[in-house]
């Protein structure tokens, strides 16, 4: 079995027995080639089956010197996953990155905007043009349903609910969950699809996608962080500033607001609360005001 075989099984298996979205088996995939290239540039001939720990070993220390611990935690545990996939086969009888230690890597706190700051990023936008009333209504969409990047430039027209209050998201692993959206948002939706979505060109695959470019097509991922990675330097937001930070803003307001974290995991689609719990980073006076209201002595 050479690299390009094993890597290709790895994918059918990645997305047909774990269910994973096409860009989760893309970065898995991206830390295996990490790994191909080293090889082919120290000139070691080897295959995935016999690859020995000591290679691995090396190649860890040779990329530890330009990564930071984030990064090379995520290639090892990637290359982890390759290595017990070939056992699960029946490849290889043990794993070459056992012995490797995952470097301790501190939990990151998730940039959140304020209210202020969003209200500013919006006002920035020009609704004076077609694009302009669709990224406004992006924007709201991502803040008022926490959705991911994917999620929004996925959503389709038969994804909206809006009698019953509720879109349609189709999440990590095709997981299927419906968020709860507020009026102001449908209002924003039904004004865009209505006025200017309606009277613009719609290629063939996307005449249900919501979100269009100036081609009729499915916004990518990059235009989405471009438009506003540039709105926030023109509203003169100095945070690093992302669609994803539309959804931790999301998760804290709600916590802030009262909103219980079993709650907000199931709008986020996050499979373990842990994850979620990333979102009770909240100052200290919201615990303050928590335990005034709640406990029983207070």
């Amino acid at each position: 079995m050479n690299w390009q075989h094993a890597i290709s099984d790895y994918q059918l298996f990645l997305k047909i027995e774990r269910g994973l979205a096409d860009n989760s088996i893309e970065n898995y995939t991206r830390d295996i080639t990490k790994l191909v290239t080293y090889l082919e540039e120290s000139g070691i001939s080897t295959s995935p089956i016999h690859l020995g720990a000591d290679v691995v070993m090396e190649f860890i220390y040779t990329i530890s010197k330009e990564l930071e611990a984030t990064s090379q935690s995520r290639i090892i545990s990637g290359l982890r996953s390759f290595f017990d996939y070939l056992i699960f086969e029946n490849y290889r009888d043990d794993n070459p990155t056992t012995l490797i230690e995952t470097p301790k890597v501190g939990r990151k706190l998730p940039e959140v905007l304020s209210l202020a700051e969003i209200d500013a990023l919006l006002n920035t936008i020009d609704l004076s043009t077609p694009e302009g009333e669709r990224n406004r209504t992006m924007l709201e969409t991502l803040y008022s349903c926490g959705l991911r990047v994917t999620e929004l430039i996925k959503l389709q027209l038969s994804d909206l609910f809006f009698e019953e209050g509720f879109i349609r998201v189709i999440g990590k692993g095709d997981k299927q969950r419906f968020i709860p959206i507020n009026a102001n948002t449908q209002k924003f939706i039904t004004l865009y699809v209505t006025k200017i979505r309606a009277h613009s060109t719609q290629q063939k695959g996307f005449e249900d996608t919501v979100f269009l470019n100036r081609r009729g097509k499915q916004l990518t991922r990059n235009m989405v962080f471009m438009i506003i990675k540039g709105l926030a330097e023109k509203a003169g937001i100095s945070k690093k500033v992302s669609p994803h930070t539309f959804r931790h803003s999301f998760a804290t307001h709600l916590l802030e607001n009262g909103a219980d974290l079993r709650s907000i995991q199931q709008m986020l689609g996050h499979e373990s609360i842990t994850t979620t719990e990333i979102y009770m980073h909240v100052d200290r006076r919201f615990l303050k005001e928590v335990v005034n209201k709640f406990h029983p002595r207070r």
